[in-house]
């Protein structure tokens, strides 16, 4: 069982929202190391947040037991889980946050946390990431088993997550992603392009940042293992006022 708990979150850093999560965490186990994945997932994307672990979780080790809280749904009928897979837990709502990253690890188990000892007692209906989520992570760690924090359930999808298009030479895709650099991240995995265009405007394929047009939208394989469209040391997606869902098209 592993002892490292990983938050990623659309709370910020202002509010101790982020901050008394930990201390939640560390209350129920002290031998916790805790990682700040991230907190500041665009609020309310779930889309985003689910990009960003799909990205980074296979980098930690195995036994690594995620708390996901990006859950507009919060205090609804939107089930509160935790899923176990071959290689590691995850914990938060069923609202699609953890869509992308199960399409790699399978789900070996997932319950509905509703057995009342394994979270805090009293659950604020606004803030299900301290009172429900991070406890049952914590207690992951701790070597409680699954089946003792609700009764099981089936997983159920929720993201439309829009698929890459290969036609004759080409791969027809679109936005998904902002990240802080103002790089737009698409839904076209990385491939042996020539060129790409975004709103008909041509660039190359690079190999580093620095060899982008500087006027004009440039194209490279980001960390996400997806092509990104950027300009070198500026935002595209502010200059050219790029929208998700906005086409991208590779050649081959």
């Amino acid at each position: 069982m592993g002892s490292l708990l990983v938050f990623l979150t659309d709370f910020g850093t202002e509010d101790g929202f982020a901050g008394v999560m930990k201390g939640v965490a560390l209350s129920i186990n002290p031998d916790l190391k805790l990682v700040d994945l991230t907190h500041n997932v665009r609020s309310f994307d779930i889309l985003g947040g689910a990009l960003i672990l799909k990205a980074h979780y296979r980098y930690f080790p195995k036994g690594t037991v995620f708390v996901g809280v990006v859950d507009p749904g919060v205090g609804t009928k939107r089930k509160a889980i935790a899923v176990r897979t071959p290689n590691y837990y995850f914990v938060g709502p069923m609202n699609g946050l953890f869509d992308l990253v199960l399409q790699e690890e399978k789900p070996l188990e997932v319950v509905e946390l509703t057995n009342p000892r394994y979270r805090l007692k009293v659950v604020n209906n606004t803030f299900h990431g301290r009172d429900i989520f991070t406890p049952a992570g914590a207690y992951i760690t701790k070597g409680i088993p699954l089946r003792e924090l609700g009764k099981k359930v089936t997983y159920k999808r929720f993201l439309k997550f829009p698929k890459p298009k290969r036609v004759r030479g080409k791969v027809i895709g679109e936005i998904v992603y902002t990240d802080k650099f103002g790089n737009a991240v698409t839904n076209i995995p990385c491939g042996k392009f020539r060129f790409c265009t975004f709103r008909n405007l041509k660039g190359r394929f690079v190999k580093n940042f620095l060899q982008g047009n500087k006027s004009s939208p440039s194209f490279i394989c980001g960390s996400f293992g997806l092509v990104e469209v950027f300009l070198p040391m500026d935002s595209f997606a502010d200059r050219f006022n790029a929208q998700r869902g906005e086409r991208v098209i590779c050649h081959f």
